[in-house]
């Protein structure tokens, strides 16, 4: 059976075999970023503090903005309130910004739609 594979494929002819198959996964693989990807459903709920912002600033920036933190705090609904406007600067900065916030990481497209229809409803707290 190999001397049958051989002779009707030459040896030139095998060589090109890896190239198409490395040119066939090139063209199928689909590279999107994870802005493309993620959630960015525009929200249509009402959004407010308690509910809404209060889990991801609990999850995301409490670390370094507790009350007793170093950096500004914002463990109260008065402290997110009235830094809302820094808030939304910082989330939103580019990747690689040394400005950007969380450090380490990024909110989702979700999450930053959150804290921009929060202020967009009047910042309510329940």
């Amino acid at each position: 059976m190999g001397l049958i594979f051989i002779e009707f494929f030459d040896m030139r002819t095998l060589s090109y075999i890896p190239i198409l198959l490395s040119a066939v996964l090139l063209i199928a693989c689909d590279s999107r970023t994870y802005e493309e990807i993620s959630d960015n459903t525009p929200i249509t709920a009402p959004v407010n503090y308690v509910k809404d912002v209060k889990p991801i600033i609990d999850n995301n920036c409490i670390g370094c903005h507790s009350a007793d933190g170093f950096n500004k705090p914002l463990a109260t609904y008065e402290q997110a309130k009235n830094n809302i406007d820094g808030i939304l600067d910082r989330i939103q900065r580019p990747n690689g910004d040394p400005g950007k916030m969380p450090k380490g990481g990024s909110l989702s497209a979700a999450q930053i739609n959150i804290f921009i229809k929060w202020k967009a409803d009047g910042l309510s707290e329940n």
